[in-house]
């Protein structure tokens, strides 16, 4: 095992995040109390990365990246051509360092920050004060300032809840960043460079009540924030991925180290193939790697899970031979160019 990489890129789950040095000092943050890692118990990462992760290795220069990201406690910026593996990439780390599940948040053009923090149901909570109010035979009106219970109208967002104070790193995939408006990386940035966010309902409760308990968007998953104020402990490991349809400003790029996807060989795509349908599968494709290889360098815009479909559909037959043409014909549909029509 290399000394330097923590993670190796080969898919086997280990502890090495515990050889993970302090932060430099101008990368270090002080929130506590320590929290530990959340099991994973959703299948985000085996419908990502396959039932055998460990088939299908990252290359060296996206392995030294992500290291020097862990170290570093920045943000990694992955581009690439859609469908190469840039999302797949933040449940590769979460799934060798074991860090939890992976905390996913798509982005949109009417994504906000506030959106990737938490979010606060006012009106919810008016109503349900309503509710109670009735059932015990009052008829006054709810007082907006009504401080009970507020933790259950507040849940925290996937940035939000990267940073409460974990022991371990949790991984954080901002999917797609260049769809956002064009304020939302600017918005990011004292976030990200600070570690930290304050709960504007709660800082107004801090005299009167300092520790309020809030849901997060982990499974199940609450947590204490105390004076309306959360900050990390270990700066998540996020991954923003972008389609490279849209320059950032300078600002934001300072913040974060960037690295570039490939489009996956013949080697890489086999052992996808591998991880997810098997190493039968994988041995049978041999050709169908080759013709989809040969078509993606030519013309035309082809994506890696064109592949995988038409692998699966290929040999889904109980009878492959008595179905051999008719699994040809649909196969070929699927590989089609992406801006060609699909059949008639």
């Amino acid at each position: 095992m290399n000394t330097w990489r923590i993670y190796q890129g080969d898919g086997r789950p280990h502890d090495g995040i515990h050889r993970l040095p302090p932060p430099p000092n101008w990368r270090s943050f002080d929130g506590g109390p320590p929290l530990p890692t959340p099991p994973d118990r959703s299948i985000g990462a085996r419908r990502r990365l396959g039932v055998n992760a460990a088939s299908a290795a990252a290359r060296q220069g996206v392995i030294d990246m992500v290291n020097a990201a862990l170290y570093l406690r920045r943000p990694l910026l992955v581009t690439g051509k859609p469908g190469v593996g840039k999302s797949s990439l933040a449940y590769q780390v979460a799934h060798e360092l074991r860090l939890g599940p992976v905390l996913n948040w798509p982005i949109s053009s009417r994504s906000t920050l506030r959106d990737g923090l938490y979010e606060y149901d006012p009106i919810g909570r008016l109503r349900d004060e309503n509710i109670r109010q009735s059932a015990a035979g009052r008829r006054r009106q709810a007082a907006p300032d009504d401080e009970s219970a507020i933790g259950d109208y507040l849940t925290l967002g996937p940035l939000g809840t990267a940073l409460l104070p974990f022991e371990r790193p949790r991984v954080l995939l901002v999917d797609e960043i260049d769809k956002s408006d064009v304020d939302l990386p600017n918005d990011l940035l004292n976030v990200l460079e600070d570690g930290e966010y304050q709960i504007t309902e709660l800082r107004r409760l801090a005299g009167r009540q300092p520790e309020v308990e809030v849901q997060t968007c982990d499974q199940d998953g609450r947590t204490t924030v105390r004076d309306g104020r959360v900050q990390c402990l270990a700066f998540p490991f996020i991954v923003l991925t972008s389609n490279d349809e849209r320059e950032f400003p300078p600002a934001f790029l300072r913040r974060c180290l960037r690295v570039t996807l490939a489009e996956p060989d013949a080697a890489q795509l086999s052992a996808m193939i591998a991880a997810h349908l098997g190493d039968d599968a994988a041995a049978r494709a041999r050709d169908l790697i080759e013709e989809f290889v040969a078509r993606r360098t030519g013309s035309g815009s082809f994506a890696t899970d064109q592949l995988l479909s038409a692998v699966y559909l290929r040999y889904s037959s109980a009878d492959p031979d008595r179905d051999s043409d008719m699994l040809a014909a649909v196969s070929e549909h699927v590989l089609r160019d992406l801006n060609a029509p699909g059949p008639a």
